[in-house]
């Protein structure tokens, strides 16, 4: 099997009134043996809270964690002293290591908040805790993949203390992007708007797929869309 298909209405539910939740991987009290991860990417959350709600602080050790923001703005506050607001067009990396806490909430009282967590494991545990936020413009993300995570940081993307390159794009229907996919490596692409086709495959807003095939792929979009593309070791 070269490619692994998750539709949206496939993923784990979670609603609890202030939080509306879907889960690509399994999380929390929603399990499914099939879908555990893919590679060193272990949690995708699409997660939609309500004004003024959130994430009272909680700890985490040993994690790569990534929030991408969909729209509205995600109040972040840690243990490393960092207070920080995450809107479209910037990614947050906060490296759990020996352990860390935080919080998160929707900046607004009056608009909800809609943002993918991601979890990636590192490389090595017990390293020490870090965080980085960067802003990706949108024209550096129009009808392009922009590398926006990186184990090595380069272009200016966040660091990510594993072997992943992330990248985001949006692109314009009609419009085609080529990502070749080598030896070695896999892909996992999450759709977050619009709708594309990976080669012949449609997805739709929230669909994800996982490709173990080598070699290049085609993404066109039939209407415009917005995506993540993680890079992998397989």
């Amino acid at each position: 099997m070269n490619q692994i298909l998750r539709p949206s209405d496939a993923r784990g539910d979670a609603d609890f009134g202030w939080l509306k939740s879907k889960h690509t991987f399994s999380f929390g009290s929603y399990f499914d043996p099939n879908h555990i991860g893919f590679g060193a990417l272990r949690v995708i959350n699409e997660d939609r809270v309500a004004p003024s709600a959130g994430f009272p602080t909680h700890p985490h050790q040993n994690m790569e964690i990534i929030s991408y923001v969909v729209s509205g703005g995600l109040e972040h506050k840690d243990s490393l002293g960092t207070g920080s607001v995450i809107r479209p067009g910037e990614l947050q990396r906060m490296s759990a290591g020996t352990g860390v806490r935080h919080s998160e909430y929707n900046h607004s009282d009056t608009d909800p908040v809609h943002f993918l967590q991601i979890w990636i494991v590192p490389e090595a545990d017990g390293t020490s805790p870090s965080y980085e936020q960067k802003a990706f413009p949108e024209d550096g993300r129009r009808d392009a993949l922009r590398l926006i995570g990186s184990r090595d940081g380069r272009d200016g993307s966040v660091t990510i203390h594993q072997d992943v390159d992330l990248y985001a794009s949006l692109l314009t229907a009609d419009r085609s992007l080529a990502f070749d996919i080598r030896p070695g490596r896999k892909v996992w692409l999450q759709l977050v708007k619009g709708k594309i086709s990976v080669n012949d495959q449609p997805l739709s807003a929230g669909d994800g797929l996982g490709l173990l095939q080598t070699g290049a792929i085609s993404l066109t979009a039939s209407e415009n869309a917005e995506f993540l593309l993680f890079d992998l070791a397989a």
